[in-house]
């Protein structure tokens, strides 16, 4: 099983990986809050902004495969917000200008998560003076994300191994029942995580 789905080349030795956490963290906040707030008829600024990640990316030696791939999975989220913008006057418009924004604030966070260790991360959020409580609940949150995980391929391959003729009825009826028993056996996880967590002396 692969638990490192999040940040798998985070780890890798080049420039990019090897440049402190927080410096990349500040450029990468950086770089999306000049993507959101430049006008879009300033289309250089774009394609230079384009250029300079895809040179980052080439430098960082993430495989190009790997990073057009989370875009494609990410992506399907901003363009359905972007076809709203489709029915008002000069829809095109913003359309484009969403989805080209949209593209490069989450190309910029794939880059930073695959040249960042989630540890970095978090020791960079505890410096800046983020609530204590918020970077603990971001800690758990990735941690207990893999528990869940490999709860989910359990209960599929329970599934499978009891499952002879599948149909697309009998799939979707699978399906619906593994996310309705993974959703159970998460709240009483949690709820023993929780128990085991206060009675350590949490609050």
């Amino acid at each position: 099983m692969r638990h490192d789905f999040l940040d798998r080349y985070s780890r890798l030795e080049s420039p990019i990986h090897r440049l402190p956490a927080g410096a990349k963290v500040l450029v990468s906040f950086a770089i999306i809050a000049a993507t959101v707030t430049v006008p879009f008829e300033n289309r250089w600024f774009f394609v230079a902004l384009c250029a300079s990640l895809v040179g980052v990316a080439i430098v960082s030696r993430i495989p190009a495969r790997f990073l057009i791939g989370r875009l494609f999975l990410l992506e399907p989220f901003a363009i359905g917000v972007a076809i709203m913008t489709l029915f008002q006057h000069n829809g095109v418009y913003f359309f484009l200008s969403i989805v080209v924004r949209s593209t490069i604030c989450l190309f910029t966070m794939i880059l930073a998560s695959n040249t960042t260790p989630f540890s970095n991360l978090l020791e960079v959020l505890r410096k800046t003076k983020v609530p204590a409580l918020f970077v603990t609940v971001l800690a758990l949150a990735y941690r207990y994300l893999f528990v869940l995980i490999d709860e989910g391929e359990r209960l599929q391959r329970a599934r499978r191994s009891r499952t002879f003729e599948t149909t697309k009825t009998r799939t979707w009826v699978s399906l619906a029942s593994l996310i309705g028993q993974l959703f159970v056996r998460s709240s009483e996880r949690a709820e023993r995580i929780f128990t085991a967590m206060t009675s350590r002396g949490w609050k």
